[in-house]
């Protein structure tokens, strides 16, 4: 019933130009036109109207059945809406509780990005100590070295100037004692070792 509907609804609005149409506009129309729709209308609706008058009793059953039917497809509309009032509600539910989860997994992941941080963080200064204290090492190292090293070179060069002082004053003396101021001497040198002796028994 609907697509006859239609099939009239849509010849009013085909183009008027290059095709047939019904032109819906009364005053425009010329007599033919009417006419010939009016003869067409009496011929087939004579027809209907007859079998409409003689058949009474047939629309009455088609109207019960047409009833019924219409009955039925409101149940099976009504029974269709319920359900999918029904899975709406229990696809709401599952939406909500997908959010739930989905908030609680984006808690944690937060949770998990804020300690991985916090560990970077604390891996970080932790390194920068240990590499600071291992600058400060090197350089208490480094430092103890050079004083070392030094220490050493001084050493050295006191060994080397004592040395030289000692073959430069031994120089002097063997040049400058003869035989009996060197006798002189360790006579009393022992001298005085005796009395040193004497003083410390």
């Amino acid at each position: 019933m609907k697509n006859v509907t239609d099939s009239f609804v849509s010849l009013v609005y085909w183009p008027f130009a290059g095709s047939f149409g019904f032109n819906t506009d009364i005053l425009a129309t010329n007599p033919i036109n009417l006419s010939v729709v009016l003869g067409v209308l009496i011929f087939f609706g004579k027809g209907v109207c007859a079998s409409c008058l003689f058949q009474e009793d047939k629309w009455q059953d088609n109207l019960l059945s047409l009833s019924d039917l219409l009955d039925n497809r409101k149940l099976r509309i009504l029974n269709t809406i319920r359900n999918s009032e029904e899975l709406q509600g229990g696809a709401i539910e599952r939406l909500e509780k997908a959010r739930a989860r989905l908030r609680k997994v984006e808690m944690e992941a937060d949770q998990f990005r804020v300690n991985g941080y916090s560990e970077i963080e604390r891996e970080k200064l932790n390194l920068i100590n240990s590499t600071s204290k291992t600058l400060e090492q090197l350089e208490n190292y480094k430092n103890e070295t050079i004083h070392f090293e030094q220490q050493r070179a001084i050493n050295q060069v006191r060994q080397r100037v004592f040395q030289q002082a000692l073959q430069g004053a031994l120089g002097t003396l063997n040049s400058c004692l003869n035989k009996e101021l060197h006798l002189r001497t360790i006579s009393a040198n022992i001298v005085m070792f005796g009395a040193l002796k004497e003083i410390t028994d």
